[in-house]
């Protein structure tokens, strides 16, 4: 075989050459500058090249054996598929769920159709039925920000429904001196008394903002996206939360807030600023601390304004923030209106 390799027709006794091959001839030839026979060093120069494939064929062929074994240890494939199957894409989801029932019923500034609402119920009811046996091998294998949209998405959802369970709210004679008769603060409960279940598990209104917005997920701009269903509220959004698009949501949702006279109002002749109620060290204000508190600026307010006034500074217009950070002023709040959004 080697003979038909390397050597040229003429030559048939090179049969003598492997018995030479193991290193003298090699060697010696390889040392010399090539003067007298390149056909034979050609011939020996390709002996070894023609012998290595020669002897790994077999060794090839037992990898080639290992191949059709490690095939068939992969055959257990349909078992990774069965794991990456909860791998639904939270856009998928909630488009299915929430998306036409918010477009149906929630206008472009936040205001809901209750009334409507009320007689298509049973929408309602579906979505909140699917929160409700939701896989949570699916919630699992989502990141972050698709898990904080789903949360924000069953808030929102649920609240609806306690809505029109109640709507038109009914006063009693005596709150009325105190609230509008359309004002949430007659239904009692609202955040503490009235139970559902997502994905299997109990909760009110205030576990859900306290295990999760609060606790779990370290995302103050959380409290833009959750609906208070109240005028003085951050506007409820005409579409779901998707976790691909969270961040720019949330704060486009801050800036309409922001926007709104709800939220802020700086009066600049009584070297005032006005803040949402929500944001008092005693509601959420404290919430900013951890991710926005600062010790550089602000320094004439409390620990939780100063980082309420951080976090503002970001969405506002240059000359507000110039204001808020070198300015003189007073922080007030905003008197919270509760009547029905």
């Amino acid at each position: 075989m080697l003979l038909t390799f390397g050597c040229p027709p003429e030559q048939t006794q090179p049969l003598e050459t492997p018995q030479i091959e193991p290193v003298q001839p090699q060697i010696a030839q390889l040392q010399p500058p090539v003067e007298t026979e390149p056909a034979v060093q050609l011939s020996i120069e390709a002996e070894p090249s023609a012998q290595l494939p020669a002897e790994t064929e077999p060794e090839d062929q037992q990898p080639a054996e290992t191949e059709t074994t490690t095939v068939e240890v992969n055959e257990p494939d349909p078992k990774n598929m069965r794991i990456e199957e909860p791998k639904v894409s939270d856009a998928d989801v909630f488009r299915n769920i929430c998306a036409e029932l918010l477009n149906d019923f929630v206008d472009e500034n936040g205001m809901v159709d209750y009334k409507n609402l009320k007689r298509k119920k049973y929408l309602l009811k579906d979505v909140l039925n699917q929160f409700d046996s939701f896989d949570p091998n699916v919630y699992n294998a989502w990141p972050e920000e698709g898990k904080i949209a789903f949360w924000i998405n069953a808030y929102n959802m649920q609240l609806l429904k306690i809505i029109i369970d109640n709507y038109p709210i009914e006063s009693k004679r005596i709150f009325r001196l105190i609230w509008p008769p359309t004002s949430i603060r007659h239904i009692q409960g609202i955040w503490d008394r009235h139970k559902f279940i997502v994905m299997e598990e109990e909760f009110t209104l205030d576990e859900l903002e306290k295990t999760f917005f609060r606790q779990k997920f370290n995302e103050p701009r959380v409290f833009f996206a959750v609906s208070r269903a109240s005028l003085s509220s951050p506007p409820l959004r005409n579409e779901p939360y998707y976790g691909y698009k969270l961040s720019e949501q949330l704060d486009d949702q801050i800036k309409k807030f922001l926007a709104s006279p709800f939220a802020l109002e700086i009066d600049r002749e009584k070297q005032r600023v006005y803040l949402s109620s929500m944001l008092q060290p005693t509601w959420l204000g404290k919430e900013f601390i951890k991710k926005y508190g600062t010790d550089k600026k602000f320094k004439d307010q409390l620990p939780a304004t100063r980082a309420v006034l951080n976090f503002i500074t970001k969405y506002i217009d240059p000359k507000d923030v110039s204001f808020l950070e070198t300015a003189n002023y007073s922080v007030k709040y905003l008197p919270y209106d509760w009547r029905l959004n």
